[in-house]
């Protein structure tokens, strides 16, 4: 039983679909590092738009104590529909007063061997650096990623 548990979880991260942010009792769960990839580039330009036909947006979260995280630095890139890393699809922005962020971008393309995914970095205020991927079934027109970081410096 537990081992079809862990299968369907898997099945389901593959899908494309975000990891919980809540755990049990309501408490919130870190996300889940990943690789920051061969193609960031520091510096993308501060924006609320990448492009159009998909929307994104979620709230940066602190751990332990599972509170929104106003002014945490959001970072996103992915590939375009030829699946080459562009500078028009990078972005960053600030979270607003209540820890949200929300971007429109071009769904990302496909990259060879990869599922769609869009890179995410997000730096705040004494909390750990966080690098992770969003990763998507395609076809969405908005999705939800909320993004949990925990508390203390690298």
């Amino acid at each position: 039983m537990r081992y079809a548990a862990i299968a369907c979880l898997f099945a389901l991260i593959q899908a494309g679909l975000p990891g919980p942010v809540r755990g049990e009792a309501g408490k919130c769960v870190p996300t889940e590092e990943e690789a920051e990839g061969p193609f960031y580039k520091p510096g993308a330009p501060e924006r609320l738009s990448s492009g159009s036909g998909l929307a994104v947006s979620g709230d940066v979260i602190s751990y332990p104590d599972c509170r929104p995280i106003s002014g945490a630095r959001v970072e996103w890139w992915h590939a375009d529909r030829s699946g080459r890393y562009v500078d028009s699809l990078r972005g960053t922005q600030k979270t607003g007063a209540k820890g949200g962020y929300e971007f429109t971008t071009l769904p990302p393309g496909v990259y060879p061997g990869r599922p769609l995914h869009i890179h995410f970095k997000v730096s705040a205020p004494g909390h750990k650096p966080l690098t992770t991927q969003l990763y998507l079934r395609g076809g969405e027109k908005a999705i939800r990623f909320d993004l949990v970081v925990e508390a203390g410096q690298r």
